[in-house]
Order: C-alpha cells, then sequence, then structure tokens
C-alpha cells in the first residue's frame, strides 16, 4: 500500500510539473497546412457544391473530412515528437493537451450529429458553431500555451459569432464561412507558434 500512495503520489507531482511547462507539440507547419487546406476545401466547394443547402451530404463530407485529415496530421506530429522527446514531461503534456482540447471536438461531433438527424433546417449554423466550439478548445489549452494564443482563440469566438450573424439565408452554408475563419485562424495560429517556440530555437 504504501509504495502504491508513493507511486501515486508521484504520477501527481510529474502532472503539476508539466502543467507548470509550456507545450511545444503544437507546431506552425501544421497549423499552416491545416489553414492551407482549409482555403483549399472551400475553393473545391465554390466549384463542386454549388448549392451546399442542397448538398449537405456533401457539404459536410468535404468539410468532415478536412477537419479529420488536419486533426490527424496535427495528431501524427505531437506523438511523433512526443516520442522521441528528451524531456521527461513531454508525454505527460501532450497527453493533457489532448486531453483538454478533446471535449470541444466532442461537443462539436455530438451537435452535429444531432442537428443533421433531428434539426436538418438548422445546418446553416454549423460553420459558426464550428468556430465557437474550436475557439473553446484552445481556450481550453491556453494554459499550456503562450498567451498570445489566447488572441486566437479570441478570433475564433469571434469569427464563429460573426458566421452565425451573417452566413444566413442565400449566405448559408457559403465557402467563405469556413474557408476565411479556418484559413485565417489557422494561418495566425501558425505564425503565433513560429513566433513563440519556434524561430529562437531554430536561429539557435
Amino acid at each position: 500500500m504504501e509504495l502504491q500512495e508513493a507511486l501515486t503520489q508521484i504520477t501527481e507531482i510529474r502532472l503539476q510539473m508539466a502543467r507548470t511547462e509550456v507545450f511545444r507539440g503544437y507546431r506552425a507547419v501544421p497549423a499552416a497546412f491545416s489553414g492551407a487546406l482549409a482555403l483549399a476545401a472551400a475553393a473545391i466547394q465554390a466549384l463542386v457544391i454549388v448549392e451546399p443547402l442542397q448538398h449537405t451530404g456533401a457539404y459536410l463530407s468535404l468539410w468532415i473530412g478536412s477537419a479529420v485529415v488536419s486533426g490527424a496530421s496535427a495528431v501524427m506530429e505531437m506523438v511523433i515528437r512526443a516520442r522521441y522527446a528528451r524531456s521527461p514531461f513531454t508525454r505527460e503534456l501532450t497527453a493533457l493537451a489532448m486531453e483538454q482540447f478533446f471535449p470541444c471536438l466532442a461537443a462539436g461531433g455530438l451537435v452535429t450529429l444531432v442537428i443533421v438527424q433531428a434539426a436538418p433546417a438548422s445546418i446553416w449554423m454549423l460553420p459558426g458553431l464550428w468556430q465557437v466550439f474550436y475557439s473553446l478548445g484552445i481556450f481550453a489549452t491556453c494554459r499550456l500555451l503562450p498567451r498570445s494564443m489566447s488572441a486566437v482563440a479570441v478570433f475564433y469566438a469571434l469569427s464563429g459569432l460573426a458566421t452565425l450573424t451573417l452566413a444566413q439565408g442565400d449566405r448559408a452554408l457559403s465557402p467563405l464561412a469556413m474557408g476565411i475563419p479556418f484559413g485565417v485562424g489557422q494561418l495566425l495560429a501558425a505564425a503565433v507558434l513560429y513566433r513563440t517556440l519556434e524561430r529562437d530555437h531554430d536561429a539557435a
């Protein structure tokens, strides 16, 4: 029992120390790739899905597929860095960051499922809701990230509210409602990550 208590205390101490570290698993390149992918998806939608309200299945497939690809690239980068990192706290930080960000993804996925299944007339709200949920995920992990990342979270919150306000009627599910917020937002995140975490390291 004493050994078990000691191991538990050590684990808790490691987690507390990990919380005081800056998480370096989010990198500029995957964030920039995600932004470029959002702009590309918007262009594809504009060319292929001319009337998204009449083809919501294709619209959802395009944007959910883009989100999965973006998320997979970011997770792969984090896992690889955690596996080969020298810091003993990197794995704890990576697990903690994923744990803090996951609820917003789960909530966004469940809300999407409910709207599609039970309230299809409200599908026009999804782009704005996705941005708001994403901002909450960034806010949740801000304590592990450079302070300037909070500006990215604020950007997504404001863009989500603006999308909910403006992207209605004929503008509902416009490619700009997803392409501009996520394209600009992810490129902004990439710039913040590079400036605060990577530039000095690269220069060294």
